[in-house]
């Protein structure tokens, strides 16, 4: 009867060994990288929350439909990018995250260029929902694939997704106000919003959750692809509640 037991390096993932084989998950590198890139994807969709002030007043200088119209359009995306999380965490279990992140990249490009020409609020509305269908599945791919890769820094790793969600709006700020004052409004949502979803598609075929190890050594990846989707079966919500990682989701 095979022994199997566990070690974990200080500065790698998990790997498990066994009397017969050997099967290393990943180097630190390989999830170093996953970690950067989606901290990248998440940087690139910052300015649909913290850029929409900047839009504010030239969307009401134009076509005067009133500060609190507008706000609504936020208020639409705000409830479509929160509302439709859990439905997103479902989707990555069964797709990955690289699936999720590339479609959240088209929408993210949409919604930008949908508003670059919205001249209703109706628009204004519907590229606010297309927004926040694709930042709700992009958040929860990467931040949901950082804590996998991480599995023993899953603190690290959602702290620093959450910073390059933060910081993603202090990086183009200064750039979107000049194109906003030189070119317009219209220009800043175009090229902006075009190259953001841009880099996101780009960045997330990149994109890969890990493997889990296999108990008796080496395994196929199809082998571990099925492994993963068998653990990935969805529990009671109140299992969810009893379990540690949720909390730290929910803070």
């Amino acid at each position: 009867m095979l022994k199997k037991r566990s070690t974990r390096p200080s500065w790698g993932t998990d790997i498990a060994t066994t009397t017969t084989g050997f099967c290393a998950v990943a180097s630190p590198w390989t999830r170093w990288g996953q970690l950067a890139l989606g901290i990248i994807c998440l940087v690139m969709m910052a300015n649909l929350q913290y850029g929409w002030t900047l839009f504010i007043n030239p969307i009401d200088e134009k076509y005067h439909w009133g500060r609190a119209a507008i706000q609504v359009a936020f208020t639409l995306f705000i409830v479509t990018e929160t509302l439709l999380q859990p439905l997103g965490g479902y989707l990555v279990d069964r797709f990955g995250p690289r699936v999720l992140a590339c479609g959240g990249g088209v929408m993210v490009a949409l919604s930008w260029t949908i508003n670059s020409v919205a001249d209703s609020l109706a628009l204004l509305y519907a590229a606010a929902v297309i927004a926040g269908l694709g930042a709700g599945p992009i958040f929860g791919a990467t931040v949901g694939n950082a804590m996998r890769w991480f599995p023993d820094r899953r603190g690290l790793a959602g702290g620093l997704s959450a910073a390059g969600f933060g910081a993603g709006s202090a990086l183009t700020v200064v750039p979107i106000a000049h194109v906003i004052q030189t070119s317009g409004y219209e220009a800043a949502y175009l090229w902006f919003g075009l190259g953001q979803g841009l880099v996101i598609m780009l960045v997330a075929l990149r994109n890969r959750r890990r493997l889990p190890a296999s108990p008796l050594g080496c395994c196929s990846k199809a082998a571990a692809i099925a492994r993963l989707r068998k653990r990935s079966i969805p529990h009671p919500f109140g299992s969810c509640t009893r379990c540690s990682s949720w909390w730290e989701q929910a803070a």
